[in-house]
């Protein structure tokens, strides 16, 4: 599949769940939660850091539809040293108060990982392990197909860039799996955990955010994190783990 016309019919499944609910049929309340963090550096060396969160969800009758994206940005001394978007939706079918069929895509596009973009179609089941007051808990594993593309890979300590690999693009068979913990350490502190797993013949990815959010009103918090990126097979001169660490205001949408 060529590089230049994969990657817009990758996006297909997601705009059309976005106009799905987006139209007069699929209208009702949308809760979720905004995110930002800005950090300014100016002196010997001058920086800027930012990220941007949002997550929405809507409830209609026995469909959870939620969606989300997030993008980050890093740059010292005016020459950008990290650039990452993505978005994701998936829709819920419940069986009944616990179990459900999920559909799910997911899309990024990082500019220092050596991936020209990775997205990912998938489906499967879920459980809700525990849902009460205090804790909710739940998990999903299904299968799907990642498509993905490679970046083209310089040797650059030389005098003149020497090309070492030279990108394509790519598709396998994975295996997704996910984990989501929300739970209340005190009435205004919780803890916030969600752990992904995309594992294929070629490469693993495995992601985890872990984090707290303290409540300071009834639609403003701040929340501090900690993320964890681990690819088991990354294209060739990248490493195989990115770390970030964000301090958030956080606007929640009731």
């Amino acid at each position: 599949m060529d590089r230049k016309t994969s990657r817009p019919l990758l996006l297909v499944p997601l705009v059309a769940s976005l106009a799905f609910m987006a139209s007069g049929e699929a209208r009702a309340d949308w809760t979720g939660k905004g995110e930002a963090g800005l950090v300014l550096a100016n002196g010997n060396t001058d920086s800027k850091t930012g990220n941007v969160k949002l997550d929405l969800a809507t409830t209609l009758e026995r469909w959870k539809h939620a969606f989300g994206g997030s993008a980050i940005y890093a740059a010292t001394d005016g020459e950008t040293t990290g650039q990452r978007w993505e978005v994701h939706e998936q829709s819920d079918y419940n069986f009944d108060g616990r179990s459900f069929w999920f559909g799910a895509g997911r899309y990024e596009d990082d500019r220092f990982s050596g991936f020209d973009y990775q997205a990912t179609a998938s489906t499967g089941v879920g459980r809700r392990f525990i849902e009460n007051d205090r804790t909710k808990f739940t998990g999903t594993a299904g299968v799907g197909y990642k498509f993905f593309a490679t970046r083209d890979t310089y040797d650059e300590t030389g005098p003149v860039p020497v090309l070492l690999a030279q990108g394509e693009s790519d598709n396998e068979v994975v295996f997704r799996g996910t984990l989501d913990l929300d739970h209340a350490l005190t009435p205004s502190t919780k803890l916030l955990d969600k752990f992904l797993v995309e594992s294929g013949a070629d490469n693993t990815f495995v992601q985890n955010d872990i984090g707290v959010q303290v409540q300071m009103t009834d639609v403003l918090a701040l929340a501090v994190a900690y993320s964890v990126r681990y690819n088991t097979d990354p294209p060739l001169g990248f490493g195989k783990t990115d770390t970030l660490t964000t301090l958030n205001l956080v606007y929640e949408i009731k």
